[in-house]
């Protein structure tokens, strides 16, 4: 009995291993894919590193928005682009290829991934219009005074848009709010060592801003 435990703990093993080694293979293959499919695609904009460009295109490779973004909020924007931004559609690839450019992007070193507890965040209750004095003051300098991002001349991504805010939950812009994205141009507001130490509440009055921005547009 004991020789033949000891078998099939042997045999579960070598199973175990050998699935892991696959899984390991197919993850590489994968994400050398999408390596091969962002530089095709993506690169022109965001650069090979997918650093980005201020004032142009968006880092895809700071440790924040990867341990923030679903692969539901990538994948979807990947596919569907950002009407009214420089950033096209790119449903043409194909979900698995869109997959790959994400995996390829998740290669990048950033902190465990907490998306779903970031969506499953309540959402805001602030009030419109102290969240647009604050966006006044504080989000148009690099977001434009609709949140037109690029396209007002600034340095900061598009957030008045529907493309942007018909996929960002309020946990998601609300922790980008407070932590900024380290490698871009995006600091944090909360704490410290925020560029304004803004408050929960008034954070939620910003967000409760950004969902008004579509209907006046």
């Amino acid at each position: 009995m004991s020789t033949t435990k000891n078998h099939l703990s042997a045999i579960f093993v070598a199973w175990a291993l050998l699935t892991a080694l696959s899984t390991r293979a197919d993850d590489t293959a994968l994400i050398e894919q999408g390596k091969q499919l962002y530089d095709q695609n993506c690169s022109v904009c965001h650069q090979a590193d997918a650093i980005g460009k201020p004032g142009f295109a968006p880092s895809l490779s700071n440790p924040e928005l990867l341990s923030t973004a679903s692969d539901k909020f990538l994948m979807a924007t990947v596919r569907d682009g950002r009407t009214g931004t420089g950033m096209p559609p790119f449903a043409h690839l194909g979900r698995e290829k869109v997959r790959a450019i994400i995996a390829f992007l998740r290669s990048h070193p950033h902190p465990r991934n907490k998306a779903e507890k970031i969506d499953a965040e309540r959402q805001s209750h602030g009030d419109p219009r102290l969240g647009k004095q604050w966006f006044d003051d504080i989000c148009s300098t690099c977001h434009g005074a609709n949140g037109d991002g690029y396209a007002a001349g600034g340095t900061g991504t598009a957030i008045g848009k529907p493309g942007f805010l018909s996929k960002a939950s309020d946990g998601f812009i609300r922790t980008t709010i407070k932590q900024g994205r380290s490698n871009t141009r995006m600091l944090g507001f909360q704490g410290a060592s925020g560029l304004a130490n803004l408050s929960d509440q008034e954070i939620d009055d910003i967000i409760a801003y950004l969902r008004t921005l579509p209907t006046q547009q």
